[in-house]
């Protein structure tokens, strides 16, 4: 039904975005984020990423920061041409040119099945990043640091701001607040250890934030957060067949890893509901328990095909086209979904993880 001539607008809906990290598959999210930024019928008031997650949560934040939603769609774009302009391997992984073969998308499917490439891979596999990269290079750093004003975010982000990391000793997820961010902080939370040197913060050694938070969901139930979260999430929860082929099976493997978390957590937030929906459980006003609203667009059905070697592809033709898939799915997620929010979740969390 049309509105009558000079109605208001009805006003954004508040969300959190809950952004996982899969590499250079995080130019899906950047789709994802510049449809939601153009439609406008949503409100980004906080972020929590892990990895690639936690670099567009920065990005959008800082562009928010800098002019509103245009100013963060541009930077958006700006930041994700930077990593192509200074290239996968040295951006999401960096194994020296054995390395640079292996990961390679490029590479016909036939000849990763032989004996020989395996048997490359494996040896490949035995360096340490302190052995092929000693002085610890990521021009990462530098390209975050070039778009994103920190201490600025620190002290002005429109957002709040949730980035994960896994200290390495103690073996637990640490979050890192908007208040206390760096481009230091970003890279411990995009720190895979097969390619890069553990990034130290204080006392502490930090890996990738994905292996127990991807992303982190928990500091949104106790902060003042909106009470709807949409997760995009790029690593897929299902698949139709049993992997055969040694790519493959590791290919699922990590895809199950580091989706382990987040169904954790997700089964957490279902068994709450599930409580204060019987009468078991009463919200209170101290936050301790809250009725969460879980919103997903889910990036199986776009990403589902791609195998994990993509996740270092930074050709612009291969993230252009992620970003057209993300901006395509946040457009299903528009039609079908955006009526649900502030109402109910339009995931079935019992269904799924109970």
């Amino acid at each position: 039904m049309a509105k009558p001539a000079g109605s208001k607008p009805s006003p954004a809906k508040p969300v959190s975005l809950a952004l996982q990290g899969g590499g250079a598959h995080g130019a899906f999210e950047w789709g994802v984020i510049d449809r939601l930024l153009e439609d406008g019928r949503i409100e980004i008031k906080a972020a929590t990423g892990a990895s690639a997650g936690a670099m567009n949560a920065v990005i959008l934040a800082a562009g928010l920061l800098e002019g509103g939603p245009a100013a963060a769609r541009e930077k958006l774009e700006a930041f994700w041409r930077a990593v192509n302009a200074v290239g996968g391997r040295n951006v999401f992984g960096d194994w020296g040119a054995w390395g640079e073969a292996l990961t390679s998308a490029m590479t016909p499917d036939w000849l990763k099945a032989t004996p020989g490439w395996q048997i490359a891979q494996s040896w490949a596999a035995s360096f340490s990043p302190y052995d092929f990269n000693p002085l610890n290079l990521n021009p990462l750093h530098d390209v975050l640091e070039e778009h994103v004003n920190f201490a600025q975010l620190r002290a002005r982000s429109p957002i709040a701001l949730y980035v994960s990391a896994t200290a390495v000793r103690s073996g637990k997820s640490r979050i890192f607040r908007t208040n206390e961010l760096t481009g230091r902080h970003i890279m411990a939370s995009a720190c895979l250890p097969h390619l890069f040197q553990a990034v130290t913060i204080g006392d502490e050694a930090y890996w990738d934030g994905g292996y127990l938070a991807n992303p982190a969901l928990w500091p949104l139930f106790y902060d003042p957060t909106p009470a709807d979260i949409l997760i995009v999430n790029i690593n897929p929860f299902v698949r139709d067949e049993v992997p055969r082929t040694a790519g493959a099976i590791v290919d699922r493997l990590n895809e199950i890893t580091f989706n382990a978390s987040l169904v954790s957590e997700l089964r957490a937030i279902a068994f709450v509901q599930k409580l204060i929906e019987d009468g078991l459980l009463s919200e209170d006003a101290q936050g301790r328990y809250r009725h969460m609203l879980v919103h997903a667009v889910d990036a199986g059905r776009w990403l589902g095909a791609l195998s994990m070697e993509t996740k270092f592809d930074t050709e612009w033709s291969f993230l252009s086209s992620l970003r057209d898939r993300g901006r395509e799915a946040a457009d299903l997620w528009l039609e079908t979904s955006l009526q649900h929010v502030g109402h109910r979740s339009s995931i079935d969390l019992r269904a799924e993880f109970l």
